[in-house]
């Protein structure tokens, strides 16, 4: 059982890079992921910037391929499934909100959470390939995915968080 949700993980981390197209889109969520990993684990302005623009990027990454101009100013979404929509349209909204709390420099009333960045990456990178719009890229939604998307949250974020102490704390 265990070796089936390592193999979903896996899956998940491997498939935006065997596809170039799909590099655009997930390299910079890496590069959002060290940047956090280098910061504070407080909530801050700073960070909830950082947050704000790793899920802004990502909606983005999901959204544009479904996005079809017709004329000058009207904007058609093409079809997508339910679940990709909604979760596209939740990171969004959520990153959207960061970026303006970290932008403002005032959360909203509980919404400190905003400003804690390093789990969003993590679940950003997690779901990539789950939400791209690249066919080549694209996995379906599955319970062993998610499963073992929430599996391994704590062990990379213990891997993360001990072995980038020694450059966190400038050692």
């Amino acid at each position: 059982m265990i070796y089936n949700h390592w193999s979903a993980f896996a899956e998940l981390i491997r498939t935006p890079f065997i596809h170039l197209e799909s590099i655009w889109g997930i390299v910079p969520l890496y590069f959002g992921l060290l940047l956090s990993e280098m910061t504070s684990a407080k909530a801050s302005f700073r960070t909830a910037i950082q947050t704000g623009f790793s899920f802004v990027w990502a909606a983005a990454q999901w959204l544009y391929p479904y996005l079809k101009w017709q004329g000058g100013t009207q904007l058609e979404l093409k079809p997508m499934s339910s679940i990709n929509l909604v979760v596209t349209l939740l990171v969004l909204a959520f990153g959207l909100a960061a970026l303006i709390s970290g932008l403002l420099k005032r959360f909203p009333r509980y919404g400190r959470f905003l400003g804690y960045t390093r789990f969003a990456n993590y679940f950003m990178i997690a779901i990539f390939p789950l939400q791209s719009p690249i066919r080549a890229c694209h996995l379906p939604w599955t319970w062993e995915r998610l499963i073992a998307i929430a599996m391994f949250a704590m062990p990379v974020w213990l891997v993360l968080h001990f072995g980038l102490m020694p450059v966190r704390n400038g050692k």
